[in-house]
């Protein structure tokens, strides 16, 4: 199974400061992205820290309902996702908080078909989601959406020991090059 990971607020939309679930906007390229993803025989899963359920900005359960709705709102545009994982932690000793693993590990465990050398992930942060990537074995995609910019000017002291794969525009021209750089590659 070829997935990619992909991160939500920043990449997919809003701006990369953990929007409320009930205000997230898709960025209008996302529907197609994740479409075109579907297409070539990838599988999407989000990868999503959400401290804020824990520092009390919104619950669990709302968190939950408005990414099911978003999930049926993408569904029905053909642009599938096939699942999602979250942190809820914040200041918290855990494993899944990007950059660490957790998540990734859980979505090995539910689909242990997943190859690891076949995917990607692509996100706004570099000292979360790149670092995260890098930990997992997985190639990084960093997008300029979100804290995109920052991470890679004001914050790349923050992870100078990482190169990201790719540095692209936004989550479109993520998808666009996997997909090129896949029919190059075979």
């Amino acid at each position: 199974m070829k997935v990619i990971f992909l991160d939500r607020d920043g990449t997919m939309g809003g701006n990369g400061g953990g929007v409320a679930p009930d205000k997230f906007q898709l960025f209008k390229q996302t529907i197609p992205a994740i479409r075109l993803l579907n297409q070539n025989g990838y599988v999407v899963m989000i990868v999503t820290n959400q401290s804020r359920i824990s520092r009390g900005y919104f619950t669990e359960e709302e968190f939950i309902k408005e990414t099911n709705k978003l999930l049926s709102v993408l569904k029905e545009n053909k642009a599938e996702i096939k699942d999602y994982f979250y942190c809820p932690h914040y200041n918290e000793e855990c494993k899944c908080h990007k950059p660490d693993i957790g998540m990734i590990q859980e979505a090995y465990s539910r689909y242990p078909s997943i190859n690891f050398q076949q995917s990607y992930f692509i996100g706004d942060n570099g000292s979360s989601d790149m670092m995260c990537a890098q930990n997992a074995g997985i190639k990084k995609i960093l997008v300029k959406t979100g804290w995109g910019v920052s991470s890679l000017t004001t914050h790349r002291h923050l992870w100078k020991d990482i190169e990201p794969d790719k540095v692209v525009k936004n989550i479109s021209e993520a998808a666009e090059w996997i997909v090129q750089n896949e029919k190059f590659n075979r």
